[in-house]
């Protein structure tokens, strides 16, 4: 099953570290959000890749041409010969499109622009890239299968507060309620059939107008989980993946887990 991730934003909210490269390549401890996006996606045998990519695409080519596997896991030096043996897996077996989708498109149409990968699949896989879960994929896949939906995506509660603020007509504060304990929100990882390029007009963004089209034949289905997720959309989410990754509490690294 092809894996779709949407690589082109410019992460204004992260601008401290998104000026330099693009969002998906701030890093999570020692590698790239997005490495350990496709890490937790090959650990359920989903290894065939779409980058739709935009901003800074060179470099997110360039991690890639210039990747050394020997980083990321143990390996065997042979003396004299300096033959390497990797004693674990890492991305060998992967597959990886680049895909250009235009420096200023909207996820629909960066979507949209790699169609013609995807026309022949019976189901894909798609991610915004910032975020990272230990979501159990295989059971939303089989709930979703079973369904007559066309899309689909994880709802999940908020990583930070969200509040909910009432105005005035002249900008006086009336009432702030705090929803994190009781909404969800997209986590931005889904699961679509092909037909979902059937809902998507020139220009459109993908959750806007196409979702309320699938939610009118009653054709998009959430799958809710409460266990982990968080979003890297700012500097203190950075700083918080940090400080999990140091003393070792890194609930996506379910790779790790397996083994």
């Amino acid at each position: 099953m092809k894996v779709v991730l949407f690589c082109g934003g410019f992460g204004t909210r992260l601008k401290e570290y998104s000026e330099q490269i693009p969002k998906p390549l701030v890093e999570v401890g020692n590698r790239p959000i997005m490495w350990n996006l496709m890490k937790y996606y090959a650990h359920f045998d989903h290894t065939n890749f779409i980058l739709c990519l935009g901003y800074r695409g060179d470099l997110i080519k360039k991690f890639f041409l210039d990747y050394d596997e020997c980083l990321s896991t143990d390996f065997e030096l042979s003396p004299g010969t300096r033959k390497i043996k990797l004693l674990g897996p890492d991305i060998g077996d992967w597959k990886v499109l680049f895909r250009d989708t235009g420096l200023h498109n909207n996820i629909g149409q960066r979507l949209l622009a790699v169609k013609p990968e995807l026309e022949n699949e019976d189901y894909f896989l798609a991610n915004y890239s910032d975020a990272l879960s230990d979501l159990p994929l295989q059971d939303m896949l089989d709930r979703f299968k079973k369904s007559n939906a066309i899309g689909a995506f994880v709802a999940v509660k908020p990583s930070n507060s969200l509040s909910k603020i009432e105005l005035d007509s002249d900008g006086t504060v009336t009432a702030i309620d705090y929803l994190s304990n009781t909404v969800h929100i997209n986590g931005g990882f889904f699961v679509f059939r092909p037909e979902i390029f059937e809902y998507i007009k020139p220009g459109e963004e993908l959750v806007e107008s196409p979702f309320q089209r699938l939610i009118a034949e009653k054709k998009l289905m959430a799958y809710q989980y409460d266990g982990f997720w968080c979003a890297m959309d700012t500097f203190k989410d950075k700083k918080k993946f940090d400080e999990m990754f140091e003393r070792g509490d890194r609930p996506w690294e379910i790779w790790k887990a397996a083994h």
